[in-house]
């Protein structure tokens, strides 16, 4: 009988022990996570993306301002920056370099069974607490579609598809050094 709550203290003392030492471990550490992964200088409170011209000839008018709504989005949705209209702590701005369309697969009968857009834009980003993070790029992405069906049909769901690629590149390469 002695023996057994013996071993009952010992054991409840022991358990108490742990938890006490698993208390200090975990407080002493302090974590950090972000979801978008993104590495943004701590003292960084703004960001500002300028519109981005349209330079590419066949780029429908509205474009450069469907790719500049997507940029400002993605910043704003994947980082705890306040987008401001200029000179913000980390700043973008650019153009539409380029807009085409060509076929990628062609059939045996000298038919095209897909065609690909392809949209370029060129990137000017600075950071202005680290000048080594600067950079000037282009960025480029494409989506290919049926030969059976008319650009103008498919267009507007392929430029959503291909800004939302530009604008996760343009991200990656900005804030997550990739």
């Amino acid at each position: 009988m002695i023996k057994k709550k013996y071993i009952t203290n010992v054991a409840a003392k022991t358990n108490a022990v742990l938890c006490l030492l698993s208390f200090i471990f975990l407080s002493s550490c302090k974590i950090n996570y972000s979801l978008s992964g993104a590495s943004i200088p701590p003292e960084a409170k703004t960001v500002s993306v300028q519109y981005f011209q349209n330079n590419a000839s066949f780029a429908p008018p509205t474009y450069s301002q469907l790719f500049t709504e997507a940029l400002r989005d993605k910043l704003s949705s994947q980082t705890r920056l306040g987008l401001i209209n200029k000179a913000g702590d980390l700043a973008f701005e650019g153009s539409v370099t380029g807009y085409a369309t060509s076929p990628i697969a062609i059939q045996s009968t000298d038919q095209a069974a897909l065609n690909r857009l392809t949209i370029t834009v060129n990137v000017k980003y600075a950071c202005s607490f680290d000048e080594k993070k600067n950079f000037e790029q282009s960025f480029s992405r494409f989506a290919d579609y049926s030969s059976s069906q008319s650009l103008s049909s498919v267009e507007e769901g392929l430029m959503k598809e291909i800004n939302d690629q530009l604008a996760q590149d343009i991200f990656n390469k900005a804030l997550n050094d990739w």
